[in-house]
């Protein structure tokens, strides 16, 4: 590797020939001493989503000139200044300019405190500068059931275009014009709603504002909680405990499952359970439903149905593959219908009293509960879903601090009891892993002897794999990001990939990464792959596990041999599976 000589702020570095100064600083932040970081601040810039910054305050001094760090390349001998007069005056300029534009009601906005522009803010020193005039305020975009656009606070960084078109592959928004004059708007004039939006959030994980937010619910939560006529139950997915620790600024990749326990139970909730537990019954259900159809001559390949994001964006896309969707309900649906219907009469209680409360990772889990086909016992399988950011909010309204809680709290029985195969659900791979632990072994009817199957793990976009299951050979990928899931399908399509097995999920990274997990800055994904260090926390969760088959989950079993009798049995597919609809581009 060659390396060239440089200097930044005096000090001497050696650094890789041909990376922009911007990488040369970034490079800095992971030495050891303090005096030798040196951050230059960005502001459009995110790793993977948009590498130029062109938003004037990723300005240095290079050789005695301003330059762009994140396009300006170091050469040998180059003498670089990130905080000179100059410098300082140049980002405060750019900073002025976005100002004038953006909405400063920061002490309402959802993003206040996590805001990558009000940081900046903070640190160049602008304090009270005068708000919009009401004449340019805009009325924000509400049409999606699940997220808020708001273009008064729109900074026209370009983020959300790029993570819609170039790694969703959806492009349901534009833009038009260019600079601090260009216009960013959904595809369809008549909003986000109707521009073929998947509802994956990953434009809000991207937004360094808070111009584009997911619709809360939270409050109509705590008013179900205050209602003495309800019997308030919640349920929490797996990712949600590898992250909901850094909105209270705890490390990355803290496993919070005690602490979120006790916390909802602080909070009110008659009832607190965990989705681990639906996650194991979507399994159970899901390896019955692909070995029926490989045993059969059934549609393949069968292509998971757990992420929400993923089916809307086949039902706009892919509308002609929906028979190859399996046919279950994502696990937070067919748990919700479980405590209507199962539970309900087991505990004597009306299932119209009760509210159902999932907090999940996801946006699209918003979207999910209001489609057809997801009442189970007659009646809503879940009533609201609050995001890890919207449980973090709550928690913070109700003056509750995670660190201040016991770790070792339970969830509920008698569904309080998941395996490490449930958990895994939140990473991309971790589907497919759960099944096949389970699959492998009803189709050669021997238990396994290597419970991992490494090949499906991961962080990349496309992994591929092949088991040879008693002469039957079963051929599986795994694909997180619709624009990989999009070249995927096209091979299968095209007939140059066979497969009898494909977990999708919408978010790179799986779940871990939804769209309503918590915000981190452009600095820190950079130099972490934020994804990938939750994952290893629910990779831990689930090795430490006693249970890791979904199939021999006590729990599971004797649902099964209580009320729902087999695996696809009549009941089971009632209250546990769904149906899909063909959509145009624009519905």
């Amino acid at each position: 590797m060659k390396t060239v000589n440089i200097k930044i702020n005096g000090y001497d570095y050696a650094m890789k020939q041909g990376i922009t100064i911007l990488d040369a600083s970034l490079e800095t932040l992971k030495f050891q001493r303090e005096y030798l970081r040196q951050p230059i601040p960005t502001l459009y810039y995110l790793k993977g989503v948009k590498d130029v910054d062109d938003s004037g305050v990723c300005v240095v001094e290079a050789d005695g000139k301003l330059v762009n760090a994140s396009t300006t390349r170091v050469c040998e001998g180059m003498e670089i200044q990130t905080r000179s007069d100059a410098v300082m005056a140049a980002r405060r300029e750019a900073l002025a300019k976005i100002l004038a534009i953006h909405n400063k009601s920061c002490i309402y906005c959802a993003r206040s405190t996590s805001c990558e522009l009000q940081e900046l803010l903070h640190e160049y020193g602008f304090t009270d500068e005068a708000d919009l005039p009401m004449e340019k305020i805009e009325l924000p975009d509400n049409s999606s059931v699940v997220l808020v656009r708001d273009n008064n606070k729109c900074i026209r960084c370009g983020r959300c275009i790029n993570v819609c078109a170039k790694v969703q592959a959806v492009s349901a928004i534009c833009a038009t014009g260019e600079g601090l004059d260009k216009t960013i708007a959904p595809a369809s004039p008549q909003g986000l709603a109707a521009a073929s939006c998947v509802n994956c959030g990953q434009c809000v994980a991207v937004c360094p504002v808070g111009a584009l937010t997911e619709k809360p619910q939270w409050e109509q939560v705590k008013e179900a909680i205050a209602d003495p006529e309800k019997f308030v139950v919640v349920q929490v997915a797996p990712a949600v405990r590898a992250a909901l620790g850094e909105t209270f600024e705890f490390p990355l990749g803290v496993d919070t499952e005690g602490r979120i326990a006790s916390a909802l139970r602080k909070l009110g909730f008659d009832k607190v359970f965990d989705t681990k537990v639906g996650a194991d019954l979507t399994i159970i259900e899901e390896a019955n439903e692909l070995i029926e159809r490989i045993e059969n001559g059934g549609v393949l390949p069968m292509l998971t149905s757990c992420c929400p994001g993923w089916i809307k964006y086949a039902e706009h896309f892919y509308p002609d593959m929906l028979d190859n969707l399996s046919s279950c309900k994502s696990p937070h649906t067919m748990f919700g219908a479980l405590i209507k219907s199962w539970y309900a009469e087991k505990m004597g209680i009306p299932k119209e009293k009760i509210v159902t409360v999932s907090v999940m990772p996801c946006t699209a889990k918003k979207f999910e509960i209001t489609r057809p086909d997801e009442c189970g016992a007659d009646v809503p399988d879940v009533d609201y879903v609050i995001t890890t950011n919207e449980l973090g909010a709550m928690l913070k309204d109700a003056e509750i601090q995670l660190g201040a809680i016991s770790p070792s709290e339970r969830f509920d029985e008698p569904l309080g009891e998941g395996t490490g195969a449930g958990v895994s659900f939140g990473a991309s791979g971790g589907v497919m892993e759960a099944a096949l632990r389970t699959a492998v072994e009803k189709l050669t009817g021997r238990p396994l002897e290597n419970r991992e199957f490494t090949d499906v793990r991961g962080m990349n976009g496309i992994k591929e794999a092949s088991y040879d299951l008693n002469g039957t050979q079963v051929k599986v990928a795994v694909v997180s990001g619709l624009a990989n899931a999009n070249a995927l399908l096209t091979r299968i399509k095209t007939g140059e990939a066979d497969y009898q097995f494909v977990e999708i999920m919408a978010c790179p990274g799986g779940c871990v990464n939804g769209g309503g997990q918590p915000h981190q800055p452009a600095v820190v994904r950079a130099l972490q792959d934020v994804p990938a260090v939750r994952a290893a926390a629910l990779s831990l969760h689930d090795e430490q596990s006693v249970l890791r088959k979904s199939h021999e989950n006590p729990s599971i079993q004797k649902l099964y041999s209580e009320y729902l009798g087999k695996p696809g049995s009549e009941r089971a597919h009632h209250i546990l599976h769904t149906t899909y609809v063909k959509r145009t581009v624009n519905s």
